[in-house]
């Protein structure tokens, strides 16, 4: 149950939950390490003053969090988003252990500011790995919603399909399968694919010629019914027995007879705004 409350959650209220628990968490512990650092150098250093001088340099962590997720953002949680999320690194890093070594001078009254930045260093890289590894996380978290939400839409779209009624006389098309010209009932085909000035049309493990250009054949077909996977194919979506969506956004219909066709995530696109009602 809890699981799935958590999947089903926006990702910028777990993004945000995490935060402000790290940052609460970490503040705390840091704190009660900088007032026994402050006991060994023989000052006192109350509850309040050691919370405060903490959560100041956790807190300038938050535009790093910023600058990363607008990285990933950009440029994607593949390979990319990963190599300009570290490349990003080599300037918030340094800057980070900069920031946080003024803070301790300010708080500790002085001290080797360049010192300070070198130890800050390996603390403020492996700060940074985490904050990039939950930026990744949330990336993916989000693509995975949305590929959720489109799944929805497109096993609606597959149910109104299979349950259109078939008109009292079917429309039948003409195919020519070698020499010889075939009636097929249109709902019983499966998919068409683009061939020059032809249509192939794929009908119960069958396959024939259509003289017609899928365009044509679109603007007569019914919508609730046939949709484009490609700039090259026409489906029937009442045969689409499973729909698979891949790692680059498009999705594998799998058909009735098996036959795979992929959906190209233009044409995956325009099938969504189409399901949702927009122009």
């Amino acid at each position: 149950m809890l699981v799935a409350r958590l999947k089903a959650a926006p990702t910028a209220a777990w993004v945000w939950a995490f935060t402000v628990y790290s940052w609460g968490m970490t503040t705390v512990s840091a704190a009660w390490f900088a007032r026994r650092f402050a006991a060994g150098r023989g000052e006192t250093l109350g509850v309040a003053a050691s919370l405060a001088w903490q959560g100041a340099i956790y807190a300038a962590w938050l535009p790093a969090a910023a600058v990363v997720w607008l990285v990933l953002r950009r440029f994607g949680a593949g390979l990319k988003g990963v190599a300009a999320s570290f490349a990003a690194g080599l300037a918030v890093v340094p800057l980070e252990a900069i920031a946080s070594s003024l803070i301790d001078r300010a708080m500790l009254r002085g001290g080797d500011l360049w010192g300070a930045v070198l130890g800050r260093a390996p603390v403020c890289i492996l700060l940074y790995s985490a904050i990039v590894a939950v930026g990744l996380a949330a990336v993916h978290h989000r693509r995975a919603a949305e590929a959720r939400g489109r799944n929805a839409l497109l096993e609606a779209a597959l149910a109104q399909a299979r349950t259109v009624a078939a008109p009292p006389r079917p429309e039948r098309l003409m195919v020519m399968s070698g020499s010889r010209r075939i009636p097929v009932d249109i709902a019983a085909v499966e998919w068409f694919g683009a061939a020059d000035n032809y249509v192939v049309v794929h009908w119960a493990g069958r396959e024939g010629l259509l003289r017609a250009t899928l365009q044509s054949l679109e603007a007569r077909l019914d919508p609730r019914q046939f949709a484009r996977a490609h700039r090259s194919s026409l489906v029937n979506l009442a045969h689409v027995r499973e729909a698979q969506p891949l790692s680059d956004g498009s999705w594998r219909l799998t058909l009735a007879s098996g036959a795979e066709v992929v959906t190209s995530r233009t044409y995956r696109e325009a099938l969504l705004e189409r399901l949702e009602g927009r122009p």
